[in-house]
C-alpha cells in the first residue's frame, strides 16, 4: 500500500495531492481541524460512563452491569492504540502522504463506533473494546499524526502556531461532542418498567440482588432514588432490570456514520507543498538560541539521544496527570460536589463541566503553542510543571473544605484550577511537535513525533489505572468506616440483609456510600468529596519528576546529526 502511487488507491497518494502554484496554504488547517474535532470527541468519553455502567438497570446499576473501572479502560485502550498506531504510521505517512492516512483513519474511527454499538446492544464488553478501543484507537493515531508534519511544512515561519492549529481541534472535539452525545442519549433513551415505590412492593434479597414478586413471576429489580428516576421522567421506586434503554448503542451507531462521512470529506482537502516551496517573502533566519537546532536527526537516531527520552518522560507524566482526570471528569465533579451542593451541581452542570474542559483544552493548545514561539519551548514546559504541581495540590484542599462547608468559593476554586490544568494539558500536546522540530530538525519530525506518542499510550494506562484504583481504595475504606458507624438494625431495614453480608452487598452494588449516608448518625461527614485526594497528590508528584526532565534539557550532540548534504534536502511529508 505504501510503495506506489498507482493502483486502486493511487488517487490518495501524496504524489497526486501536490499543491499547484498559488495555492492558499490557509485551506489546509480547516481540514486538519475537522478531522481532529471528530477524533477529539474521545475526550468526552466520560459522558458515556453513566449510561454504560447502568446499561441493564438503566435508572441505576444492576448487579450484572459493567463497573466504572471496566468502562474507563475502554478509553485507556483507545489511547494505547492511538500511540502505537502513531508510532508505526510515522514512516508510512512520509511515504503515502496525509490524504491516504486520513481516509484510513476515517474508516477505523467511524467503523470502531459502529462495532462498539453492536457490542453495547449485545452487552458484550469485548466488542466495545475491539471497536472503540482497538480499531477506533488506531483511527485516532492515524488521524492525529496526518496533519502535523504537513502543517509544519506549510508554516515554517510559525512552527508553534502551526502545531497548535494542527492539534487544536483534537482538544476541542469534546466541546462539540459532549452536548451532541448528551442530546443523542436523551433522544434514544427509554425508561424501564416501573413496579412501584420500594415499600409497596414485596422484595427479597438473594446473593446481594433484589428480586420482586410479580404476576409474571420473580424478576430482578433495581431501586432508584427520586433523582435517578427523574432523569427518565419517573419517580423513586423499583424498576425491572433488562427493560428500557440508556440510548448508548444508538448513539454510538449514529456518531460512527457521521464521523466516517465528515473525516473522509476532510481528508480529501489535504494538499502538500511542492518540493522547495516556502512562504512568499520569507527566508530562514539564523537562530541565536542553542536550543533550536539548524541540523536534522534521523528518526532512528533520535531514539538514541537522551533528549528524546527526556521529552518522552515529560509528555508521559504531563498526560498521565491529566488523562485520568479527563476520563472520569463528569463522575468526579458529581462525586466531589454533587452530594454537598446538589442544587448547583446537577447532571446538566456536570455535562457543562465536561464541555468547558474541552474548551480550555482546545484554547490551551493554540495559546501555549503560540506563546512558545516567543518565550521558547523549554520555558513553556517550565510553566506547565511548576504551575500544574501547585494546582493539583489545591484540588484536595477544595474537596475537603467543601465537605465541611459547602461554600460556592470552593467550587469556583476547583473549577478554575482544573480549567488551567486542562489548558496546560492540551498545551503540552500542541507544543511538543515544535519542541521536537527545534531539537531534531524538521526532516523527520512527523515520524519522531509518532514514536514519542507511545508516551501517550503509556499514560493512557497509567492515568486511569491510578485514578480508578486509588479511588476504589478510598471508596472501600469509606464504606467500611461508615458501616462501622451505622446501627445494625437500621442497616438491615435499609438494605434487606444483615451487616455481616456487607461485602456481598457492596459487590452487588446494593450498598453504596450514598445509601449509607442516609442512615449514619447525624453530623457524619460525607466522605465522597475526598475520594480523589490521594490521586491528586500522586499526580503532583509526577509533574515534579517531569520538571527535572525538562530542567536538564540540552541541545542534541553533533554526532547525532546527519552529515550527508543530500539528506538535508529530503522534504518532510
Amino acid at each position: 500500500m505504501s510503495n506506489a502511487s498507482g493502483g486502486a488507491l493511487g488517487f490518495l497518494h501524496k504524489s497526486h495531492i501536490v499543491a499547484e502554484p498559488g495555492f492558499n496554504r490557509w485551506r489546509v488547517p480547516p481540514a486538519s481541524i475537522a478531522i481532529h474535532l471528530c477524533i477529539g470527541s474521545v475526550y468526552a468519553w466520560s459522558v458515556f460512563n453513566p449510561p454504560l455502567t447502568r446499561e441493564l438497570g438503566v435508572v441505576a446499576s444492576g448487579a450484572d452491569d459493567w463497573t466504572l473501572g471496566s468502562v474507563v479502560w475502554i478509553f485507556s485502550v483507545a489511547i494505547v492504540f492511538l500511540g502505537l498506531a502513531a508510532a508505526f504510521a510515522g514512516k508510512w505517512l512520509e511515504e503515502v502522504g496525509p490524504r491516504m492516512v486520513g481516509v484510513v483513519a476515517a474508516i477505523l474511527w467511524g467503523g470502531g463506533f459502529i462495532i462498539g454499538s453492536f457490542g453495547i446492544s449485545a452487552h458484550q464488553l469485548w466488542l466495545v473494546y475491539l471497536g472503540y478501543g482497538v480499531l477506533g484507537g488506531c483511527g485516532l493515531g492515524l488521524g492525529y499524526v496526518s496533519p502535523v508534519s504537513t502543517l509544519i511544512r506549510w508554516f515554517p515561519d510559525r512552527r508553534g502556531m502551526a502545531t497548535g492549529m494542527a492539534i487544536m481541534g483534537f482538544g476541542g472535539g469534546a466541546m462539540i461532542a459532549a452536548p451532541v452525545k448528551g442530546w443523542l442519549l436523551d433522544l434514544f433513551k427509554r425508561a424501564p418498567d416501573y413496579l412501584g415505590p420500594q415499600d409497596a412492593v414485596a422484595t427479597v434479597v438473594e446473593g446481594g440482588r433484589i428480586f420482586a414478586e410479580t404476576a409474571a413471576g420473580k424478576v430482578e429489580v433495581v431501586a432508584a432514588s427520586a433523582k435517578q428516576a427523574a432523569e427518565f421522567g419517573g419517580e423513586a421506586g423499583l424498576y425491572v432490570v433488562g427493560t428500557g434503554a440508556t440510548g448508548a448503542a444508538q448513539t454510538f451507531l449514529t456518531l460512527g456514520v457521521v464521523y466516517l462521512v465528515v473525516m473522509i470529506f476532510a481528508a480529501f482537502q489535504y494538499r502538500v507543498p511542492a518540493e522547495g516551496w516556502k512562504p512568499a517573502g520569507w527566508s530562514p533566519k539564523p537562530v541565536a538560541s542553542g536550543m533550536v537546532s539548524q541540523n536534522n536527526v534521523h528518526i532512528d537516531q533520535a531514539l538514541k539521544t537522551p533528549q528524546f527520552w527526556q521529552m518522552w518522560v515529560m509528555l508521559c507524566f504531563n498526560v498521565t496527570a491529566g488523562i485520568g482526570v479527563i476520563g472520569v471528569a463528569k463522575t468526579m465533579m458529581s462525586e466531589i460536589f454533587g452530594s454537598v451542593m446538589p442544587l448547583v451541581v446537577t447532571a446538566a452542570f456536570a455535562s457543562t463541566y465536561v464541555l468547558m474542559i474541552s474548551v480550555f483544552n482546545m484554547l490551551g493548545r493554540f495559546f501555549w503553542a503560540s506563546a512558545s514561539d516567543h518565550i521558547g519551548r523549554k520555558a513553556t514546559y517550565m510553566c506547565f510543571f511548576v504551575l500544574g504541581t501547585l494546582l493539583y495540590l489545591s484540588i484536595p484542599y477544595f474537596a475537603s473544605a467543601v465537605a465541611t462547608n459547602p461554600a460556592m468559593i470552593y467550587l469556583i476554586g476547583f473549577y478554575a484550577a482544573t480549567m488551567i490544568i486542562f489548558s496546560m494539558y492540551g498545551g503540552g500536546f500542541a507544543t511538543i511537535p515544535a519542541y521536537l522540530a527545534d531539537m531534531f530538525g524538521t526532516m523527520h519530525v512527523g515520524g519522531i513525533h509518532g514514536r514519542l506518542l507511545t508516551a501517550w499510550s503509556t499514560a493512557g494506562v497509567l492515568g486511569p489505572l491510578a485514578i480508578t484504583s486509588l479511588r476504589q481504595m478510598s471508596v472501600t475504606n469509606a464504606i467500611q468506616d461508615l458501616a462501622g458507624r451505622v446501627d445494625p438494625a437500621a442497616f438491615a431495614q435499609k438494605f434487606g440483609a444483615p451487616l455481616s453480608q456487607l461485602d456481598q452487598l457492596v459487590a452487588a452494588k446494593t450498598v453504596t456510600i450514598a445509601g449509607l449516608m442516609e442512615i449514619v448518625p447525624p453530623g457524619t461527614i460525607d466522605p465522597t468529596p475526598s475520594l480523589y485526594n490521594t490521586t491528586m497528590y500522586c499526580m503532583a508528584a509526577l509533574l515534579v519528576v517531569a520538571f527535572f526532565a525538562n530542567l536538564f534539557m540540552r541541545p542534541v550532540r553533533e554526532h547525532h546529526h546527519h552529515d550527508e548534504p543530500e539528506l538535508q534536502a529530503i522534504p518532510v511529508e
